[in-house]
Order: C-alpha cells, then structure tokens, then sequence
C-alpha cells in the first residue's frame, strides 16, 4: 500500500466518486469533493467522505494530492483555473484520469511545482456501483513524471488494479485500441441488431438470439487468446460462403457491405497466423472482399 495521503476529488462523475470511494477503502483520507453542482459533490462525497464543495482550489489546498476526474475536455480548464487560484503547492501530486490526455494538460500544475500523472482504468463503467465492483482486477494505464512513477503504481495497487506504463507519445494509440475494444464493440452489437431488424426481429429478439454466441466468444478470447479462437467461413478457407455474404449485404444492407468487406480482410490475416486455410483460399477471399472475382 501507498504512504497514507490525503486526496481531493475535483469532478464527482462515475470514475472519481469510485476511485474516491476504494481510496478510502484502502486508508487514504478524501478531504473534499468538488463539482460544479454542490448536490453532485454531495453524493459522491457520500461515498468518499470528505467536504462537498463547488470551489476546487479551495478543495484543492487542503490536499497533498489533487485527483482531476472531470471529463476528458475539461481536465486543462479546471487545472490552469486551480492554478491560478493558487490551488497547487510545491511538492503536492496533480493525476488525472484521462485516457488520451498526456502530462501536458496539467502544465499549469507543473509550474507550481506539483509532480504530475494519470492514472486511467481499462474498464467501462455504467454507474457507480458498477464502477467501485470493476475497478479492483482492471488494468491502469500510467503515466508520469519519473520521481513519482512508482507511487502511481502504489495507488494504483491500493484501488486494486494492475499498472501498466505507457508513455505519453502513446496516450492517443493506446486509448484508441481501448476504445475499440468498448465502444466499437458496442456498435458492432448494434449493426448486428439492424442486420436482424431487416428479418422482422426486434432489437430485444435479435439480441436473444445471437448473445450466446457473443458470450461464446469472449470467453474462448480471454481463456485460449484470440488467434486460437478465430472460427467461420474465413478461416475455414470456405470463398463461397463468404460470397454469399456479399451478395446478402449488396442486396439487402448495402451501406454495410464496406464495412463486412474491411473486416473480412482483417479477419484473413488472423485466418493466415492461425494456419487452418491455404494461401490459395485465402487469395481467393481476399480478391472477393477487394471486390475482385474469385480465381
């Protein structure tokens, strides 16, 4: 565990009011809360302790470290405006919680003379609760000034996570590829509800009917990665089905078939590292989904 510290939460959202919550949990002391709305600081300083306020730098004072869990955008704002109101001190710890933001954002805190880092969960959360249930076993993205790099592990251990250093040149790639793995994956489910909406099934329908297979499929990726866990026409070397496919999608959702075709590829190249298809099936799929005619 981390040295005992005493922390203010600046944004009291879903990812702050957890964080908050699971550092007291672990010992630490929440000073205060702060939020533009005193009701919201309100209730995440129910989960926190702490003083619920609307002035930030006042909440920052009090505090030897200043978490900035406000959304993405306005994490620069509220800490060149903390700064200003001489909220930072010399030696005090600025974090915030941003996936894409670098130490950059928190500039202003670095000329105060506070050490500043991120540390951003891996992980969705759709309330509270859900928030303070999957923190503990999530991977954190860390980034830091180098004198407090293995702090940040510490406190990221004390919310029991795993710390993963990423440098702040990869900030943008790293929090697109988790974007991908949450948001996009949502949005796929989504077209795949439209695609059974064309046959008459209602989004609750079509979600009953392939959700097992989802399921089916996370778990073969988590327990044997997702190489070994590739299955379908295309990596079964099997061109006439995927054929079909087009032919389904140009006939009947045209404005996906760019889409199928883009992933279809991709899919050829795992297809290709798991070995289960030849080089010529897999010319031939490739040539169809270029748009091309089998050869």
């Amino acid at each position: 565990m981390a040295a005992r510290e005493r922390f203010a939460i600046l944004g009291p959202g879903k990812a702050g009011t957890a964080v908050g919550h699971l550092l007291r949990k672990a010992g630490h002391e929440i000073t205060a809360v702060a939020g533009r709305r005193l009701e919201a600081a309100r209730i995440a300083a129910s989960y926190t302790g702490g003083t619920a306020t609307t002035d930030f730098a006042l909440a920052a004072r009090g505090a030897d470290c200043v978490l900035i869990t406000t959304s993405d955008d306005a994490i620069e704002t509220v800490c060149s405006a903390v700064s200003a109101a001489g909220g930072f001190r010399a030696g005090s710890k600025v974090v915030h919680t941003s996936g894409v933001g670098g130490l950059d954002i928190l500039e202003t805190a670095s000329r105060r003379g506070a050490r500043v880092g991120c540390i951003h969960p891996i992980q969705t959360f759709a309330d509270v609760e859900s928030a303070i249930a999957k923190i503990p076993g999530s991977t954190f993205g860390v980034t830091a000034d180098q004198d407090i790099l293995s702090w940040a592990d510490g406190i990221v251990g004390d919310l029991g996570g795993l710390p993963f250093h990423v440098s702040a040149e990869d900030k943008p790639l790293y929090h697109a590829a988790a974007c991908m793995a949450s948001n996009y994956l949502v949005t796929l489910m989504y077209l795949v509800e439209e695609v059974y909406g064309r046959m008459g099934l209602s989004r609750d329908e079509a979600r009953r009917a392939f959700w097992p297979l989802v399921k089916g499929t996370i778990a073969n990726v988590e327990t044997k990665g997702t190489i070994p866990s590739l299955t379908g026409p295309i990596a079964r070397g099997d061109s006439g089905t995927v054929g079909t496919h087009l032919r389904g999608f140009r006939k009947r959702f045209p404005e996906l078939t760019k889409l199928y075709r883009e992933m279809g590829l991709f899919t050829a190249e795992i297809a290709g590292r798991k070995g289960t298809v030849t080089r010529d099936k897999l010319a031939d799929i490739r040539a169809m989904l270029k748009g091309g005619r089998k050869r």
